[in-house]
């Protein structure tokens, strides 16, 4: 072997060494990391739009977007973070102290039933009445005590959350600012064709915008719907439900249909059919509709996915990464496509670069 190719071997090795080195320095804030990188994504047109107005002051338009990302996302997401907190912990005292009895509901859906119904659930040995009330009571409680001592929780971990939302802030900056020769210089680094980098650099960022931006838009509009048709038909904290159907939206197609579901199948058992038809069409005709409508132009259009790899890529991402994967989980798997196509596309063709 002679003395280049030992030489390039040894600072391949070094460079992979102190690459996971960095890495698992890196790690402990991973989140803030990702979070940074995608706000910078999403606000850099921002960003560029004020660098024109400001002459050309990077670190003015940098700092301006930074604070308008404060004002547009923070500053609501926190008011709606203590309001949702105070409906919780009203929910878990209800709960504790008796007057909210979520088994009650379930036994009068059981008492409704046709005697077909019941006979069908005691072959599933759910006939024990007292039993599953008491597991129903039990979970409720369990998830509505989850949610009021998020904020307790949040507490009592002031210190690192602050340390980590400081380096998001930080590095969100920064890379508003210097973003482009970063990643000019990333793309540099990688030893790849310019026409395959470039391509596989904008498949990204396209997939991070309309991931966020699209899934953001849809859970707050689903949300929103939902919320306020709980408020019409009197249902008790109809903001911590809207919440939850926004959190769930992220899962397409099923998501919001497991909150309002189950409450209009109890109205219609429970004889209160006006309501329960109600809620049913408004979920199927209006809240799905969004989803049916708004989804695949924000995030299917741009990411050109079908639902069903999108939703099979944000559940995979949510179970290996949290919050997070509803983001990582569509960008790999729409990177996984992009690299294949560009593999199949090169052994068609091998002296051309991808389209």
């Amino acid at each position: 072997m002679n003395h280049p190719e030992l030489h390039q071997k040894a600072l391949l090795l070094l460079l992979g060494l102190v690459t996971l080195a960095f890495a698992w320095i890196l790690w402990p804030f991973y989140g803030a990391l990702f979070w940074a990188a995608v706000i910078a994504i999403l606000f850099e047109p921002l960003y560029r739009q004020l660098l024109i107005g400001m002459r050309q002051r990077r670190n003015l338009a940098a700092l301006t977007a930074l604070l308008l990302f404060l004002v547009i996302v923070i500053f609501p997401l926190a008011l709606v973070t203590a309001v949702l907190a105070r409906e919780a912990n009203a929910i878990y005292q209800q709960i504790h102290s008796g007057k909210l009895d979520y088994g009650a509901y379930f036994q009068q859906v059981i008492n409704a039933l046709p005697p077909w119904m019941t006979s069908l659930l005691d072959r599933f040995d759910m006939g024990d009445i007292a039993s599953v009330q008491k597991k129903l009571s039990a979970a409720m409680m369990q998830g509505s005590q989850l949610l009021a001592t998020q904020a307790l929780n949040v507490g009592q971990n002031t210190f690192e959350f602050i340390v980590s939302f400081g380096i998001m802030l930080y590095v969100t900056y920064f890379l508003l600012r210097d973003g482009r020769d970063l990643m000019a210089r990333i793309r540099q680094a990688i030893p790849l064709s310019t026409d395959t980098k470039r391509y596989l650099f904008n498949k990204f960022t396209t997939v991070i915008r309309a991931t966020v931006k699209g899934n953001i838009v849809v859970a707050i509009v689903q949300g929103a719907l939902g919320g306020l048709m709980f408020w019409f038909l009197g249902i008790q904290a109809p903001l911590l439900w809207g919440v939850v159907m926004a959190f769930l939206s992220l899962l397409p197609a099923v998501g919001t249909a497991m909150v309002w579901g189950p409450v209009a199948i109890y109205f219609l058992f429970t004889g209160a059919i006006m309501q329960g038809v109600i809620l049913m069409a408004f979920g199927v005709l209006v809240i799905g509709l969004v989803d049916n409508v708004l989804r695949p132009i924000l995030v299917g259009k741009d990411t050109q996915m079908p639902d069903y790899v999108v939703l099979v890529s944000t559940l995979g991402g949510m179970a290996l990464f949290g919050l997070h994967g509803f983001v990582i989980g569509p960008v790999i798997a729409a990177l996984f496509i992009a690299t294949w196509d560009l593999f199949s596309s090169e052994r068609e063709t091998p002296s051309d670069g991808p389209a």
